[in-house]
């Protein structure tokens, strides 16, 4: 066996043996802290109105977006991620010897491969194991699902689970419908495994619910790949199918969840959807018939940052205070595949 391997394996053996001896439906993944990290150059639609044909009333108007941060050179997908991780860690009060696992989120990653998560566990220092989780926007979602599922089963008892993005270098900046959109950014939670009994009593992870359809696959889309060298390998996207699928899947994934709960919308204390326009987010809302002041919006100041936008929400919210502990918080993305999903936490 490769010392690596045997060194990956014993931390899991290590992991199993140190799970409670209460039964495995009893143990969930407690969210124990949040992080994010943001480019050092901000650019306000002012300031693309001096290169894309574009106005910050244009923008504004269509997206509710009003400023994005896009990242120099220096600032990769993995060295965004690891500062993210590295405020998450400190959030819990935890190490990176406390971490079993990295799951990070993205489609713009630093190299085919190796994963950019393994770019991330070298940087922190953690053992373990690590991997790239490819959903688009619903990336965080997924890799959510794919944490809680590693700790119940009892593989972790601590899951650093990453969302970083860096979409400038995907993006046509010769395309105002598009290139005004996004942003690019990381934030990240700590998941870590509790027996639900004293103070984590009724905390974690409720449900997660993932879905996709690859026959949507062509309404949002990047045009290239390793595999396909002559295409441009920019973000191709049909905003008007973009907006009717979002609206819709979002919102009875959101049911969804709360059904498998026996909850209803009531019970929300925050919907943190995907940060992609604010006409979706609104549409939601509606749908929802949630009060504008339970959905947390931070588009106006990342714009979308894809699967970063979960997570950096999340870490507005904690940092403004709005987050409290035994509060229900429902997560809920849609993204390129398409892909879509939700999950349900109890803070």
């Amino acid at each position: 066996m490769h010392p690596g391997a045997e060194t990956a394996g014993l931390t899991l053996l290590r992991a199993a043996e140190a799970m409670p001896r209460s039964s495995a439906a009893a143990v969930r993944a407690v969210l124990a802290g949040i992080g994010s990290y943001l480019p050092e150059t901000l650019v306000t639609n002012d300031d693309l109105s001096r290169t894309v044909e574009t106005s910050d009333a244009w923008i504004r108007e269509r997206t509710g977006i009003r400023q994005r941060y896009l990242a120099k050179p220096h600032e990769t997908c993995a060295f965004m991620a690891t500062r993210a991780a590295e405020a998450a860690l400190r959030d819990a009060g935890a190490s990176a010897s406390d971490v079993d696992a990295v799951i990070l989120a993205t489609a713009t990653p630093d190299q085919a491969f190796p994963a950019t998560a393994v770019r991330v566990q070298a940087a922190l220092g953690v053992r373990g194991f690590g991997f790239d989780l490819s959903a688009a926007c619903s990336g965080f979602v997924y890799a959510v699902s794919m944490a809680d599922a590693l700790i119940k089963s009892g593989q972790a008892r601590a899951v650093l689970v990453i969302g970083s993005e860096v979409y400038s270098r995907i993006l046509n900046w010769q395309d105002r419908g598009t290139c005004v959109l996004f942003g690019d950014g990381a934030g990240a939670v700590l998941l870590r495994a509790s027996d639900g009994s004293g103070a984590d009593a009724g905390r974690g992870v409720l449900s997660t619910h993932l879905h996709s359809d690859g026959a949507l696959g062509d309404i949002l889309y990047v045009d290239g790949a390793v595999g396909q060298p002559d295409h441009p390998g920019h973000l191709i996207m049909n905003g008007k199918e973009v907006f009717r699928h979002a609206v819709t899947r979002m919102s009875e994934t959101v049911d969804e969840a709360l059904a498998a709960n026996g909850l209803d919308r009531t019970a929300i204390d925050w919907l943190v959807p995907h940060q992609a326009n604010m006409r979706i987010v609104d549409a939601i809302g509606k749908r929802l018939n949630l009060d504008d002041k339970k959905v947390v919006v931070t588009l106006d100041r990342h714009a979308n940052t894809s699967a970063a936008s979960i997570p950096l929400a999340l870490s507005v919210a904690h940092a403004e205070g709005r987050l409290h502990q035994g509060q229900l918080v429902l997560l809920a993305a849609l993204g390129g595949g398409l892909t879509w999903g939700s999950a349900l936490i109890r803070l």
